[in-house]
């Protein structure tokens, strides 16, 4: 028998993170359709190199728009990735293989807003 979502310890919670790196792509939506596009930026925080939020414990105060993923919200945040580990045992999925961004993205600190567009990617492993 699985363990329900609901069982998890706060530590076992932040230890599911593959810290693929996924959720900290900038996201665009369409206003329209509201479908939401994934770009190849990644926030100004997140460390390349170790594959981590460089401030983790204050990114929700530095960054209004970083979301806390908790084992209450996760089943119904839209835009993570269906490779994400939260996102797939919320769904009772089993977890997906290992995939990262690193080397494969770039600070928003050299893309300018009117940029964003050009960005946008379709990665088979989103």
């Amino acid at each position: 028998m699985s363990k329900k979502l609901e069982d998890y310890t706060e530590e076992e919670w932040e230890n599911i993170c593959t810290h693929c790196g996924k959720c900290c792509l900038l996201k665009l939506q369409d206003d329209e359709t509201e479908e939401i596009f994934y770009t190849d930026i990644v926030c100004k925080y997140y460390d390349q190199e170790h594959g981590r939020c460089s401030v983790y414990e204050n990114r929700c105060e530095l960054v209004p728009e970083c979301l806390k993923l908790t084992k209450d919200n996760v089943k119904n945040i839209r835009w993570m990735p269906d490779s994400c580990a939260y996102r797939r045992l919320a769904e009772g999925r089993e977890p997906a293989p290992f995939s990262s961004i690193k080397s494969r993205c770039i600070s928003e600190t050299e893309v300018s807003e009117n940029e964003l567009e050009d960005h946008i990617v379709d990665w088979d492993d989103l």
